[in-house]
């Protein structure tokens, strides 16, 4: 006998990497370049070279126990400290490395995070549609419930009357991602202000505060406007982020998770996250990669490919006839199905081998996912058969 939970998270794959998988079959029968592939979030931009020459560095210049041993559960303190000090460099804070757990990337931070706050299994989290699909396993397996607020549409903010009516006794962490997946929108100054100001007035009337958790993997993808750095906001935050998109290392699986100085309990707070990260058997982050991020912290991603990516997208669809969320920062486009039905539309669109997908498990039934981090040449090869799509639905 095993858990039935577990059987299900290991057999039945998310809508991405189902398309994803479907995508590499069919390439092998038409061809690569007939088919569309936009369903997954792999950064097409190669790491910059500064991270690829300290690599070589590293293992040039250090003993191999030292690239591939133990490091301390939080991390080295090494890089602890590259990290703080550009954060405090970059936001004006006063951090220390000790408000630093390092992790294999943003989704074991938010793991051990949800973790570290579930109190008992009344534990609430809240996230707003449109939201990254693997919020709900991380958040119902760690013993908790996720609430889902319904999507604001079209601007994509907070829907502040939901909000406050879903608030409660047990609610103990509001997720927040911007640059958002699956929509590209970021939070503005107003929407975080707003829900700053409510989360505070709710934590007096529940008795305990209530968490901002900051999912940041898209933090450094900013192609208008800036994300606000929510801590300077509300103390009660903490963030879970990933070098995965800023410095196109998705694999090698290397982030952490800031538990900032002027958290409420900040100690127990921080030790808790600690705690998770040991029983879910995150022994310590990558020690390679540790390293890297130690020389690396203050490395810049290159955004140029995705502005020309994302302004060929989303000028070539709009001019089609579709409506889209203009995305200001990650590298995600979100459409509406000209049909209405998200999941019906991405079938009819996998029959030309036009892969993307349907907005359903990210909490809107009506629109799409485009992930535009793909190369240019397909996106232009792709518009005549989203015109050709168009033109079906519209019969």
């Amino acid at each position: 006998m095993v858990s039935k939970d577990m059987l299900h998270y290991g057999t039945v794959r998310s809508c991405i990497r189902e398309l994803f998988e479907y995508g590499k079959q069919r390439s092998s029968v038409v061809g690569k370049e007939n088919v569309y592939d936009f369903s997954l979030g792999n950064p097409s931009v190669p790491a910059p070279e500064e991270v690829n020459q300290t690599i070589r560095n590293i293992i040039d210049e250090l003993p191999s126990t030292a690239i591939h041993g133990y490091t301390s559960g939080p991390g080295s303190n090494e890089t602890r400290t590259a990290i703080i000090n550009n954060l405090n460099k970059r936001f004006g804070t006063d951090y220390k490395f000790t408000d630093l757990y390092l992790t294999a990337g943003a989704a074991a931070a938010l793991t051990a995070v949800f973790r570290a706050l579930t109190i008992d299994d009344k534990t609430e989290f809240i996230a707003f549609a449109p939201f990254f699909t693997e919020y709900s396993c991380f958040a119902t397996t760690a013993g908790a419930k996720l609430t889902v607020i319904p999507a604001d549409i079209p601007a994509f903010q907070i829907n502040f009357d939901l909000l406050e009516k879903s608030i409660n006794g047990n609610t103990q962490g509001v997720i927040v991602n911007s640059p958002n997946n699956p929509s590209g929108v970021i939070y503005t100054e107003d929407t975080i202000r707003k829900l700053a100001a409510l989360l505070k007035k709710k934590s007096a009337e529940v008795g305990h505060p209530i968490f901002i958790i900051s999912d940041e993997p898209y933090r450094e993808l900013v192609y208008e406007g800036t994300v606000s750095f929510i801590p300077h906001y509300y103390p009660n935050t903490i963030i879970c982020y990933s070098y995965s998109k800023s410095l196109s290392l998705p694999g090698e699986r290397i982030g952490y998770a800031l538990v900032p100085g002027c958290v409420e309990d900040h100690d127990d707070v921080y030790n808790a996250v600690a705690g998770a990260g040991r029983i879910l058997g995150y022994v310590c982050a990558p020690s390679l990669m540790q390293h890297v991020i130690a020389r690396c912290a203050d490395v810049k991603p290159d955004l140029k490919p995705y502005i020309k990516n994302r302004e060929l997208i989303y000028n070539g669809l709009t001019e089609i006839g579709y409506n889209c969320a203009k995305p200001s920062g990650a590298f995600y486009l979100f459409v509406e199905a000209p049909n209405g039905d998200a999941k019906s539309f991405s079938d009819m669109a996998k029959q030309l081998d036009l892969l993307i997908v349907p907005g359903n498990d990210f909490g809107c039934s009506s629109y799409v996912r485009i992930s535009y981090c793909v190369d240019y040449d397909m996106i232009k090869r792709s518009l005549p058969v989203f015109k050709k799509l168009m033109e079906k639905i519209k019969g």
